[in-house]
């Protein structure tokens, strides 16, 4: 199985580490698109447990930095994750947001290439998804672990190195927004919700607004989003005329993954400031959305709705460093 190159690396020095590996950025003219499917199965990874390879040893505390001694010349050839410490918590599916703690280390080199730690000190934000490196290193274990996987060259793509990865499973975070409700303001589409966060939305017989209307459905208390970060979300998205849900996270049975520079503009603007946990429902006029292009189910010219609940965040500001 061969992994498709994701932008989470990109929260710290590994995205220059994983460029060779990159397929290039979704057009910035698109709504987000989901990363990874619920399994509604036996739980399965992508990578083989297998014992540690002979001489590769992991040292320190559980939630805390790490040192990993590599064998001599160590060069994995196959896809494979052993569990140091087996946690006694929930299993881990795909689509599970966690926190969690990751040392990416250079094959070759035994240079430490990521420690999220040094910019998540309570733990990393994971989409937990099969085609991701990081949902990968933890899926199908449990809550309370500690896993060592091992990525051969080309992994990521022609030209990608070979590489360690150790990731410790800290906590499961909502697949739903859980911050404080705010009072729905009048004239804009009224939203309920389902038993499991899912929303239904109702469009006013008002015309629709001629500029962004960004407003909070519930305000949550974790990080801020900035511009260019990465975002784990749940969302709906609908016509203004006519209601008609055109795209939904929650329809594909899994949160979503994106960079916030590579959506339209107008969902851009809904999601850069907010904070985790925060729950915003967005109108976007035609000019901050597809303009005169048809897209897909959406006709030119649309006002498009959005529901977003947001569960995650991973910051750039870190890449590079």
């Amino acid at each position: 199985m061969r992994f498709r190159p994701i932008a989470s690396l990109s929260v710290a020095a590994a995205a220059a580490l994983l460029l060779a590996g990159c397929s290039g950025s979704p057009d910035q003219a698109q709504t987000p698109d989901a990363t990874g499917s619920a399994d509604a199965g036996q739980c399965q990874s992508a990578l083989t447990e297998a014992p540690a390879p002979e001489g590769l040893e992991v040292s320190g505390d559980f939630q805390s930095k790490v040192t990993v001694d590599l064998p001599a010349g160590y060069n994995p050839t196959e896809l494979q994750r052993t569990t140091l410490v087996e946690g006694s918590g929930q299993e881990v599916r795909a689509g599970d947001v966690l926190k969690a703690n990751y040392t990416l280390i250079d094959a070759a080199s035994g240079q430490v290439q990521l420690q999220s730690l040094d910019t998540a000190p309570d733990g990393m934000d994971t989409l937990i998804a099969s085609q991701q490196i990081f949902g990968a290193a933890l899926e199908c274990s449990t809550i309370g672990s500690r896993t060592v996987s091992s990525f051969p060259a080309g992994t990521l793509g022609e030209g990608s190195p070979a590489f360690v990865l150790v990731a410790d499973a800290i906590s499961e975070q909502p697949t739903r927004a859980e911050g404080a409700e705010v009072a729905p303001v009048e004239g804009l589409p009224t939203v309920t919700f389902d038993d499991d966060g899912a929303p239904t939305i109702t469009m006013p017989s008002t015309p629709a607004p001629t500029e962004v209307r960004i407003e909070n459905l519930r305000q949550g208390t974790g990080d801020v989003v900035n511009p260019g970060d990465q975002v784990i979300v749940q969302y709906t998205g609908a016509l203004y005329d006519g209601g008609t849900v055109f795209d939904s996270s929650w329809e594909r049975g899994t949160p979503a993954q994106f960079v916030t520079n590579q959506v339209v503009d107008g969902f851009r603007q809904a999601l850069e400031g907010q904070t985790v946990g925060s729950q915003v429902l967005v109108v976007i006029p035609p000019a901050q959305g597809y303009g005169d292009q048809a897209q897909g189910e959406i006709p030119a010219n649309s006002t498009l709705v959005f529901v977003v609940d947001i569960l995650g965040v991973q910051h750039a500001t870190a890449a590079g460093q």
